[in-house]
């Protein structure tokens, strides 16, 4: 009896029985293209190339246009009768959509007219529209900008009159001391007395001024006050009303595993720090994709995740490169649906330093100067200790204070100071705060740039859902600027000096990558580019005064490649 299968099971078009069938799963947050997601990402995307979607990806030439690329994955599959396939799935929605064919429905369809969410989201909608209607009421408007106009017009008119007043003391009071030589005390005393008079009549009408100009802003308030009253309770209720929808799809959004065991996604993020999930947590494809096999009792073999078309704007995706599953939304939740499969070995948990020297090329009593070489924590990690301030905590044991003066990636070989006691640490810091120590670093990029020289300046913030990956922000970044120098064109790669003027995390891998940087990545860069042996950039040289001898010094160490 041949078994029927699903509806979005995939065939391979070529081949692939020479392929062999990897005997565990992909580590997703980490991991090579399996061969056979290579043959089904081929197909997938010529699909994509053939297919009209009515989604701009942003992949016409000289498109400056809003085009954006999307997140795609492949899950190859095998079915009871131990025949081989392959689900697809995209992140988010396409074209506005959820389902395509042979794409997998996603594993809740908030967009189902008759569901929950749509019902409780056209609530929202009609709220949010009478919020809009009163905030638009043109008495409201009219009010609030009136209130601004009054104020400003009596504030002016006031303090007019004042200066009136005060010119107008000034001259009784000259008055007053004209006349009080020249005349009777009673006729001093009848010019005193009407001069008295006109004071006060001047400050009873200043004050009916400002009692006028209060009872107006008043008036005005108490209609603004009426609408906002109103605009408040119609958006505490929506408040509320989204808060009990999000709570309510938290709990009805479901996972499998291959146990068949179902946890929501509300119960999956109270475990984690924030206790509540990230906006489109459930909603990338790999999730998608494993609740599709489970569903329809698919044993899952391999996964592989690409990005197809423009990059985003803060982001750094490049068209058909492979990325692995982010960490902020989608780790949770593969925690519990990959539970009990075999997989791949985390290679985060392998100590990259393991059997490596770290060079010492300078030291004296006060400090010294190591050349850390590629894949090498500077300080420990949250699973492996080994490190540079581990090797020389251990080989300077009398040492005090942080030792480590500044960092480097752990991909990133090359230069960094080491302070033996608190005193040469604070001296040292102090130049890097002030900017005075000079670093040069190099790095070979996977692309021609025909820029001579110039600078980036790219605001930086952590990826929240996929950290350590770093952002392009200029709402909350931190400022990130870099010099720049390209000498050396071969092998259609560029060699290039790096002059970091601050010190960000990741900050020259971006602004290497970043469309509005060099556009170029760094060769190897697992991150932002392409994974290769090592990632190529290297701290080459440093300049700095010698916290003692006041002595500036130099220190260079070609890079290895």
């Amino acid at each position: 009896m041949n078994e029927t299968k699903p509806s979005c099971f995939n065939e391979f078009n070529d081949e692939i029985s020479h392929i062999p069938i990897p005997k565990l799963f992909t580590f997703p947050f980490y991991y090579e293209p399996n061969p056979l997601c290579l043959a089904a990402v081929k197909q997938v995307q010529n699909l994509l190339v053939k297919k009209d979607f009515d989604h701009d990806f942003g992949l016409n030439e000289g498109d400056n246009g809003e085009g954006i690329g999307k997140m795609f994955g492949v899950l190859i599959i095998k079915t009871k009768n131990d025949e081989i396939g392959y689900l697809s799935a995209f992140s988010g929605k396409l074209a506005g959509k959820n389902h395509h064919k042979s794409f997998v429905p996603p594993v809740f369809d908030i967009l189902t007219e008759e569901g929950f969410y749509r019902k409780e989201e056209k609530l929202l909608n009609t709220l949010n529209i009478k919020v809009e209607k009163l905030e638009q009421n043109p008495d409201y408007l009219i009010s609030k900008n009136n209130i601004i106009k009054e104020s400003a017009y009596y504030e002016e008119v006031i303090a007019t009159v004042k200066k009136e007043i005060k010119r107008n003391k000034e001259i009784r009071d000259s008055i007053r001391k004209e006349v009080k030589l020249n005349l009777t005390e009673y006729e001093y005393g009848l010019i005193h007395a009407k001069l008295a008079l006109e004071s006060a009549n001047e400050q009873y009408e200043l004050k009916k001024l400002v009692r006028k100009g209060k009872e107006e802003k008043t008036r005005m308030e108490m209609i603004i006050i009426g609408y906002q009253q109103e605009i408040n309770a119609l958006k505490e209720i929506r408040k509320e009303k989204s808060a009990a929808l999000q709570q309510q799809l938290f709990e009805q959004y479901y996972f499998l595993n291959q146990a068949g065991e179902m946890k929501s996604l509300g119960t999956i993020f109270h475990a984690t720090e924030d206790q509540k999930p990230p906006a489109g947590a459930g909603e990338c494809a790999a999730p998608k994709l494993l609740q599709y096999a489970f569903l329809n009792n698919l044993k899952p073999i391999a996964l592989t995740e690409f990005w197809w078309g423009k990059s985003p704007s803060s982001d750094i995706k490049k068209h058909g490169q492979f990325y692995p599953a982010c960490r902020g939304k989608c780790e949770p939740i593969l925690k519990h649906m990959l539970a009990g499969i075999d997989m791949d070995e985390n290679p985060l948990l392998k100590n990259p330093s393991l059997g490596k020297e770290l060079p010492i090329i300078y030291e004296d009593e006060y400090l010294a100067i190591v050349n850390k070489p590629s894949e090498f924590l500077s300080v420990p990690g949250k699973s492996i200790t080994d490190s540079v301030y581990e090797r020389v905590k251990m080989r300077y044991p009398n040492a005090s204070g942080p030792l480590i003066v500044h960092r480097l990636d752990m991909s990133t070989s090359g230069l960094m100071l080491i302070a033996k006691t608190k005193e040469i640490h604070k001296h040292l810091q102090s130049q890097f705060l002030k900017r005075t120590i000079k670093k040069r670093y190099v790095a070979l990029l996977e692309g021609i740039v025909k820029i001579p020289s110039g600078e980036i300046n790219l605001p930086l913030r952590v990826d929240i859902d996929d950290r350590p990956r770093q952002l392009v922000c200029y709402e909350y970044g931190k400022p990130a600027l870099t010099h720049f120098e390209t000498f050396d064109h071969k092998n259609r790669r560029t060699k290039v000096y790096f002059y970091p003027i601050t010190g960000r995390t990741h900050q020259l891998r971006v602004h290497a990558a970043h469309q509005l940087g060099l556009n170029t990545p760094i060769v190897g860069d697992d991150l932002y580019g392409t994974k290769g042996e090592r990632l190529h950039l290297h701290a080459e040289r440093i300049v700095f005064q010698h916290p003692v001898s006041k002595e500036v010094l130099t220190f260079q160490a070609d890079a290895e490649f």
